[in-house]
């Protein structure tokens, strides 16, 4: 299945293009959440960031750090979230792989908030030694 980004980076749906590389392609996104709202998607069909190879998604974060120095200077925003999800229940919309350059002001609206737990230092020594890199 063709994905819209997939329709984007090809030329086939029309954006508003901010940068681009071998690697990558940056756009507006459509659904501005405040001005200067940037989508930074791979050009290969990724799903996920886990499906990536390490040069697409080291170009990237590079990107998104190009663009959010950018961005920072074209709108002045309080701050700058940098957003990548996974999968639908890690909020993934679109399944290509991608993320957000999203500028942010106080009280904007946008709300990220997950119940904090606290498990223990024994509980989370035995979490990290479950993790094999």
């Amino acid at each position: 299945m063709t994905t819209v980004f997939e329709k984007i980076i090809s030329g086939e749906i029309p954006s508003a293009r901010v940068y681009e590389d071998e690697w990558v392609v940056a756009f507006m996104d459509a659904g501005q959440v405040n001005p200067g709202h940037v989508l930074v998607a791979t050009r290969q069909p990724y799903e996920t960031l886990m499906d990536a190879d390490e040069a697409s998604a080291a170009a990237m974060m590079r990107a998104a750090r190009r663009i959010a120095l950018a961005v920072e200077k074209a709108f002045r925003p309080e701050g700058i979230t940098i957003l990548q999800a996974n999968r639908p229940a890690g909020w993934q919309t679109v399944p290509h792989l991608h993320l957000h350059v999203l500028p942010r002001y106080a009280n904007d609206g946008v709300d990220l908030t997950w119940p904090r737990k606290e498990p223990g230092m024994e509980t989370l020594r035995e979490y990290a030694a479950r993790i094999e890199l």
